[in-house]
């Protein structure tokens, strides 16, 4: 049985607010428009006693992800926390800064740096650092380099960092934003019984996402690069927390940054919003690798999200127990799977050892070690356990149906939920509960009945997304999905993408039984990038392959034209200043065939 950490260490406590300069005040960020992308302030109630609707580890985590400013790490490198999900490093350099990770937004960015500037002066960027490929750490780029400032200015990524950056969420996007709404509790009020954080920060920003793509890539580890005097040693460690990310140690500072690789939590092998597993194995392999190459060259270790940790031995121990952590849970999951365990049993049978356990920055606020050990089994073995019951079961509304009948009917399903609830077993509650609604969705009591189990499961969840997922659950049972959708395009982002991936994008949303009979071949000639690009639709697949020199067939329409004018044909803004070569219905016929996905699908009703 997990047992949690004393909560009489304040050893965190001191070292959030170790170092600060000054906060913003107020704590709100707000769009040229006037729209508010990001309020922190919105947290203050945090400050006040655990009440009991949430679980006091995840409260205390929301107290010291909560807190907002301008810190000072070390001399000569300044973070700023509390003004986005993660954090804004800034190392001085000889003539300016050197930014590390701009946060989501261009307008949380631009005030961070304003809030740096107000405090250290007005100094120019001279260079910008991508960590990793994931959103937040990019997405702000343009509130630190606006449109023509960037000449000149070096930018450093992982190898690999622009095809993970925009391909994350091209193939999958719909069904991640929307999961993603659940997990970071987008829709739900900021308060005690609501939104308290996400675990690895408060939430997310909602301002404008940008990417100036990088101009230096880190190919290797033991890569040494000087940005504006500043001196960067590099350890690639691809697969980790992101498929393109790097720690790098400043040495002249002293100062070892880890990236999203050891935060002060237990990180998520599989995101709940979907995402490709990781390799928590490659994981705790890089830790271990960090733990020897960096050793004796640094006095702290800081992160893109949480607060540092000082002292060398400290470091050390922090990343020791970050690599067991990731280690043990492959490792017993591998052993446990190799036994004959499902995921489902595995994450009832696996705790963590007493050593890890006491450690706070190893708790399950983000990831979790249930879903975590679910995550590795899937790596490694797929969705399915092997029984053949569970080969060819119905799908979920004909399964509830034959479930709710087998109960004696809708009635007599709602009165034995009822039953495990006064139980207090409200994991099967929330079963049963849930096949009445998918059975008979109109059915208001057995929806007013789930929601309150989700409210009460949420409340006591120590994981924050966990908690936003079911109290997101319990709002959208009594109110139905939010219309407000979150706008996640930006052209910087479109023009990142590839070819290929541009009409991948068009190919997984092409309806092919509508297309089955269509025979269509476009050819699309790009001048800036001196390549020709076949499209083929047939039999309800839409292909793409690159053709050197002339094609062996002709095609039915060949497209010239740039890829800036590619986006606007893909868009449907017609064919100007497009030169064409053949029948233009073609274009038309595909695109009759392209669907347009629902942000707002249901996912706790049929």
């Amino acid at each position: 049985m997990s047992t949690l950490p004393s909560f009489e260490d304040t050893t965190d406590f001191e070292n959030a607010d170790r170092g600060f300069i000054g906060a913003l005040v107020p704590g709100v960020v707000k769009a040229a428009d006037g729209r508010v992308v990001y309020d922190n302030d919105l947290y203050a109630f945090l400050e006040g006693d655990c009440p009991d609707t949430a679980h006091p580890s995840l409260w205390r985590q929301g107290q010291l992800c909560a807190r907002q400013g301008l810190y000072e790490v070390t001399e000569g490198i300044y973070q700023v926390r509390g003004l986005d999900l993660s954090n804004m490093t800034i190392v001085e350099g000889e003539r300016g800064i050197v930014v590390i990770d701009p946060l989501i937004s261009a307008e949380t960015a631009a005030a961070a740096l304003a809030l740096y500037r107000e405090h250290r002066g007005d100094r120019p960027v001279t260079g910008l650092i991508y960590t990793h490929s994931h959103g937040d750490h990019f997405g702000g780029a343009r509130g630190v380099l606006p449109h023509g400032t960037e000449e000149g200015v070096p930018i450093l990524a992982p190898a690999g960092f622009m095809e993970h950056a925009v391909s994350e969420n091209v193939y999958a996007g719909n069904a991640m934003g929307r999961r993603a709404g659940y997990m970071y509790g987008v829709m739900l009020p900021t308060s005690p019984a609501g939104q308290i954080g996400v675990g690895l920060g408060q939430a997310t920003s909602t301002g404008a996402i940008s990417l100036v793509p990088p101009t230096v890539d880190i190919t290797e580890t033991g890569q040494e690069e000087t940005v504006d005097g500043v001196r960067i040693v590099f350890q690639l460690t691809p697969g980790t927390e992101a498929p393109a990310e790097m720690n790098f140690l400043f040495p002249d500072h002293r100062a070892l940054c880890l990236a999203e690789n050891a935060t002060h939590n237990m990180h998520n092998v599989l995101t709940l919003r979907g995402a490709v597993v990781r390799d928590s194995r490659i994981w705790a392999r890089y830790l271990d690798e960090a733990i020897e190459y960096f050793h004796g060259r640094y006095d702290v270790g800081f992160a893109s999200h949480h607060w540092p940790t000082w002292g060398h031995d400290n470091v050390v121990r922090f990343l020791s127990e970050q690599r067991d952590l990731y280690a043990y849970m492959h490792d017993q999951t591998l052993r446990l799977l190799n036994d004959g365990l499902t995921g489902v049993e595995i994450a009832e049978r696996i705790e963590l050892p007493p050593g890890l356990q006491k450690s706070w920055h190893a708790r399950g606020y983000y990831g979790s070690l249930s879903h975590n050990t679910k995550a590795i089994y899937q790596r490694y073995l797929g969705w399915y356990d092997g029984n053949p019951a569970h080969l060819w079961e119905h799908p979920p509304v004909e399964l509830a149906v034959r479930y709710v009948d087998l109960a004696g009917g809708p009635a007599e399903a709602l009165a034995k939920a009822r039953t495990y609830i006064e139980s207090g077993d409200l994991r099967f509650a929330a079963t049963v509960l849930n096949h009445l609604v998918f059975a008979d969705p109109e059915n208001a009591e057995a929806k007013t009945a789930l929601a309150g189990v989700y409210d009460t499961l949420g409340h006591g969840a120590e994981n924050a997304t966990w908690r936003n997922f079911y109290l997101t659950g319990a709002k959208e049972l009594r109110d139905g999905p939010s219309s407000d959708v979150v706008d996640l395009s930006n052209p910087e982002m479109f023009m990142a993408l590839t070819v290929p991936m541009l009409v991948d994008s068009i190919a997984i949303r092409v309806d092919g039984p509508r297309a089955w009979d269509e025979d269509i071949t476009i050819d699309l000639v790009l001048i800036d990038e001196n390549a020709r690009h076949r499209l083929t639709l047939h039999n309800g697949a839409l292909t793409h392959r690159t053709v050197a020199g002339e094609p062996r067939t002709p095609a039915g329409l060949t497209l010239t034209l740039t890829k800036a004018r590619l986006l606007g044909v893909l868009a449907g803004k017609g064919l100007d200043g497009v030169v064409v070569d053949g029948d233009p219905e073609l274009l038309a016929r595909l695109f009759s065939y392209v669907t347009k996905p629902d942000p707002t699908f249901p996912i706790v009703t049929p």
